[in-house]
C-alpha cells in the first residue's frame, strides 16, 4: 500500500528563519497567533525594493486591484492614479506612472498588493512561507513617502509578518480589543473601540529599519509612520486556518442529519424566544449525537479542498512544459512540482490514486513504484523509474507532465546515466 503523503515538507522552514530571529521551534511555541516578536539583523533586498517599486509602477502593465493608494487613513479613488496605456492598451484601470508619482509626492501611501502573484522573487518566497506555516499567505507592499502615515490603528484579520525592506518607519502595537478576530469581525466594527485602545500607552514602540521584521497576530492594534526617508515594507499576510474553519466544515455535513432538515412547526412565532427553546434543545440534542460520529477523514477532505486552492504551487512554464512532453525519453529528468500539494494512496484493486488541490488523478496499480519515486521529490531520469517497462515509464510521466504534476528538472549531471539501451 502506498503510504499517505502531501508534498511540500517544512524541514527546516527556510522562508520563515528569515522572518524571525528566534529558533522557529520557540516561535511556534511562544509566538504563533499569540503574542507580537521583534527581529532585527535580517536581510530582505534580494526580495524587493524602491527598483522594483518603480519597476512594477511603470514597466508592467500593473492594473487595479494590483495596486491602491492611500492617505490620512482614507483609500483614494483610483481613477485618480489609473487611466488608458495607448495603443492596443486601452482598458481604463492600468496604473499611470506620472499621476501615482504626483499622489506619492502629495503624501499618499502606495499599496502593491498580490506580489506573490506579480513579483517573481516573491512569487517563491511566499510560496516556501505557505508551506513552511501550513497555512496561505498574501504579499503585499506599502511605499509611504517621508513623514507620513498610510492608515490609521486598526487590527487585520489574518496574522502578519513586516519586514522592512527599505527607510525607516515607526511602529506602534496596541494590544487587541478582540482576540483572534475571524475575517467576519473586521476592525471597523469596532472603530471606537479601537480608537480608545490606540490612544492607550502602547505596548511595542519601535521604529523598524531594513533587515528588521514584525510579527503580529490577528487582532493586535498597529500603525505607522515612515521616518527621514521613502520606506518600504513588505506585509505578509497569514490567512489561519481556524478552529472555527472545522465548525464551517461540520456545518455543511450536518446537512446529512434528517432531524436538523426538518421544517420547523407550522406558524411558529420566530419573535418569541419560549417558542424557539424546544426547537433549540433539539437541535443540540442532535448536533450532539451526530458530532461524536464525525469522520475525521471527511472533514479532513473537505477542509483540503477549502484550503488548498489558496496557495499556488510552484509556476509551470507552459512552453517549455510543452516542449518536455514532445521531446521526453528515458533520458528526460523530472521532479515533482516544488509546493504542490498531492496526497498519494492506493484503492482496494490496487489503482493508485494522486489527490490534488482542484482534482483527483488514477493510476494503473503498476505504476506504484514509479509514483513513490517522484513522490519522494527528487530529481529522477525517465530511464531509472522502477516497476515499467520503458514504454510505461513514458506514458506515466508525459500523463504527470500534462497534468503539471511534475516538471523538467535541471538537475542531470549528479545523476548517472541509464543504459543507452532503454531509450525508448
Amino acid at each position: 500500500m502506498l503510504p499517505l503523503r502531501t508534498t511540500g515538507s517544512p524541514a527546516g522552514r527556510p522562508a520563515l528563519r528569515r522572518c524571525v530571529s528566534i529558533p522557529t521551534e520557540r516561535f511556534a511555541e511562544e509566538h504563533w497567533s499569540q503574542r507580537p516578536l521583534l527581529s532585527t539583523g535580517g536581510e530582505f533586498a534580494d526580495l524587493f525594493g524602491l527598483d522594483a517599486v518603480d519597476d512594477l509602477l511603470t514597466r508592467r502593465g500593473l492594473r487595479t486591484p494590483f495596486i491602491r493608494l492611500a492617505k490620512d487613513g482614507a483609500v483614494i479613488d483610483p481613477s485618480r492614479y489609473t487611466g488608458q496605456a495607448g495603443a492596443g492598451a486601452e482598458i481604463a484601470d492600468q496604473v499611470v506612472d506620472e499621476r501615482v508619482m504626483q499622489l506619492f509626492v502629495d503624501g499618499a501611501t502606495i499599496v502593491l498588493q498580490a506580489l506573490h502573484r506579480t513579483w517573481p522573487p516573491l512569487v517563491d518566497f511566499g510560496q516556501q512561507l505557505a508551506t513552511d506555516l501550513g497555512h496561505p499567505v498574501q504579499i503585499n507592499a506599502y511605499v509611504t513617502p517621508p513623514q507620513n502615515q498610510g492608515f490609521a490603528a486598526h487590527y487585520d484579520v489574518h496574522d502578519v509578518f513586516v519586514l522592512q525592506v527599505a527607510g525607516e518607519k515607526r511602529w506602534l502595537i496596541h494590544e487587541p480589543v478582540l482576540e483572534h478576530p475571524l475575517r467576519s469581525q473586521p476592525w471597523n466594527a469596532r472603530s471606537d473601540a479601537v480608537a480608545a485602545r490606540a490612544s492607550e500607552e502602547p505596548v511595542i514602540d519601535t521604529v523598524l529599519r531594513p533587515g528588521d521584521a514584525l510579527y503580529l497576530p490577528r487582532g493586535w492594534l498597529h500603525s505607522a509612520q515612515a521616518l527621514g526617508a521613502t520606506s518600504v515594507h513588505l506585509t505578509i499576510g497569514v490567512h489561519p486556518v481556524t478552529r472555527h474553519a472545522l465548525v464551517d466544515v461540520l456545518a455543511a455535513l450536518a446537512a446529512d442529519v434528517p432531524t436538523l432538515r426538518e421544517s420547523l412547526p407550522l406558524g411558529i412565532d420566530l419573535d418569541d424566544p419560549t417558542a424557539l427553546a424546544p426547537e433549540l434543545t433539539a437541535v443540540v440534542d442532535a448536533l450532539a449525537g451526530w458530532l461524536h460520529t464525525a469522520d475525521p477523514s471527511v472533514v479532513a477532505s473537505r477542509l483540503r479542498a477549502a484550503v488548498r486552492p489558496q496557495s499556488r504551487p510552484e509556476p509551470v512554464t507552459p512552453l517549455a512544459q510543452a516542449a518536455a512532453v514532445a521531446a521526453l525519453d528515458q533520458q528526460t529528468v523530472v521532479r515533482l512540482r516544488r509546493h504542490l500539494h498531492c496526497a498519494a494512496s492506493d484503492l482496494p484493486d490496487g489503482s493508485v490514486v494522486l489527490r490534488l488541490p482542484d482534482r483527483t488523478l488514477t493510476l494503473p496499480a503498476l505504476t506504484a513504484p514509479a509514483v513513490k519515486t517522484l513522490l519522494s521529490g527528487a530529481p529522477v531520469r525517465v530511464g531509472d523509474l522502477p516497476g515499467l517497462d520503458p514504454g510505461d515509464r513514458v506514458v506515466l510521466v508525459r500523463r504527470l507532465l500534462r497534468e503539471a504534476v511534475c516538471v523538467p528538472s535541471s538537475v542531470v549531471d549528479a545523476l548517472p546515466r541509464t543504459d543507452p539501451g532503454d531509450a525508448g
